[in-house]
């Protein structure tokens, strides 16, 4: 549909699962992709895939939560295609243990990756984004930043965090044309799931089962949290800010 044409978007942690499907999607819809990832061989599969699918797209490995790789990975993207117009705050991992199982440095890693990389990485792309005129960020956050759930203490407060810093942001930044949301996805069938069984010492089938009891009564697909971004990425959400889309079959209802 060209929805994105001409414009450039990055995505953290756009090596596999949601990340993977918006870059795709993004490419697909005409934007410039850059794909930023620790996942060097995912990534750069993942950039392929963008190309092949008629887009412009780069791999750029990096971490997250180290300030120097946000900047590298801002000021490649907008040196290989010219600016930036969206930025989707993807990159996440999941730790599931309640307060008492949970480590300091399990804690301290959950916030960077989830939270603080988000704080990074849009103090260095909002510039960008306002000397285009204006932009999009969104942030992935989830269903459990907005109500609790068990055995994710770190996970759970990391994501109601991006939900409040979403707002924040999207306060400050009116005014430069930048619009701020969050998706919040229910349970998707990515390798990050999967593996929450194995933290869990559950049979991966029956957590599976389990994650599927809502009323559409199955988990979501990477593609349909990518569609959730698009739509706030995009002019389709001109009026929109400040605010979450929960993504999630029907889970918080």
């Amino acid at each position: 549909m060209d929805t994105l044409k001409g414009k450039v978007a990055l995505i953290t942690g756009g090596a596999s699962g949601i990340g993977r499907a918006t870059a795709l999607l993004c490419a697909q819809e005409g934007a410039a992709v850059a794909i930023m990832d620790l996942d060097g061989d995912g990534g750069a599969a993942a950039a392929e895939e963008a190309r092949a699918a008629g887009g412009r797209a780069l791999f750029l490995p990096g971490d997250v939560t180290r300030a120097d790789d946000c900047r590298r990975a801002v000021a490649a993207t907008v040196a290989a295609f010219g600016g930036l117009d969206v930025l989707c705050n993807n990159a996440g991992i999941i730790r599931r243990a309640d307060v008492l199982a949970t480590t300091e440095a399990e804690w301290d890693r959950v916030m960077a990756v989830n939270v603080k990389s988000v704080f990074l990485m849009s103090r260095e792309a909002i510039p960008h984004l306002a000397a285009r005129g204006g932009g999009a960020i969104v942030n992935i956050a989830s269903g459990w930043g907005l109500k609790g759930g068990a055995a994710a203490a770190a996970y759970c407060a990391s994501k109601g965090a991006v939900v409040n810093l979403t707002r924040a942001m999207a306060i400050d930044h009116a005014a430069q044309g930048i619009r701020v949301n969050a998706v919040c996805p229910g349970d998707t069938d990515t390798a990050m799931l999967r593996r929450e069984a194995g933290q869990l010492g559950r049979p991966e089938a029956e957590f599976l089962a389990e994650a599927a009891g809502r009323p559409l009564g199955r988990c979501g697909r990477p593609e349909e949290i990518a569609r959730a971004v698009l739509y706030l990425a995009t002019d389709a959400s001109s009026f929109v800010t400040g605010t979450t889309l929960v993504v999630d079959g029907g889970g918080l209802a």
